[in-house]
């Protein structure tokens, strides 16, 4: 298991299978899944299972998501992290991607940007990814704000699964 990484107010770990509760409060609410395909889930165990499929990435890729929990409380109030992508997006294949997904009640609160940010600087001197790419719905304004705070920027709009997406990146400071 990696060490966590501590932000201002967060503490990032390794999903664990005890993150069950808070993984269902995520995906079980439809708002979170608007710009998602709208596809929440219904039972404990499909969280349960996406939980197992995570922490299988750590296995065979060293990294994945991670949950983010507030420092002062442990509350579980989402994910984060650097994900590798093995099937191609966007004329991409085998790539690292960011992302992040939290609890309805703690949007906002700039989290996702303070993780995001924690784990642009994990992606690019632990990983050492050349680069960092990241995809959001067209529409989802506050997810695309999110990437552009963190230091990502737009390269361009494309199809993907029937909805129209935006593509962005950021390559590593220390290799230019």
């Amino acid at each position: 298991m990696k060490d966590p990484i501590e932000t201002e107010r967060l503490l990032l770990r390794e999903l664990l299978l005890s993150d069950v509760e808070g993984m269902f409060e995520l995906d079980s609410n439809p708002n979170v899944h608007v710009f998602l395909g709208n596809k929440p889930v219904k039972t404990k165990t499909e969280s349960l299972a996406q939980i197992q499929d995570i922490q299988q990435q750590y296995q065979d890729f060293g990294t994945g998501r991670w949950a983010v929990t507030l420092k002062e409380t442990g509350e579980f109030i989402g994910w984060s992290g650097i994900k590798f992508i093995t099937n191609e997006i966007n004329n991409h294949k085998n790539f690292y991607e960011i992302g992040y997904r939290f609890i309805e009640k703690y949007w906002g609160k700039g989290y996702a940007t303070e993780a995001g940010k924690a784990f642009v600087d994990y992606a690019f001197n632990h990983i050492k990814a050349d680069a960092i790419y990241a995809y959001a719905d067209e529409g989802n304004e506050n997810s695309r704000k999110i990437l552009e705070k963190i230091g990502l920027q737009y390269v361009n709009s494309f199809a993907y699964e029937e909805e129209e997406e935006v593509w962005y990146e950021l390559q590593n400071p220390n290799l230019m």
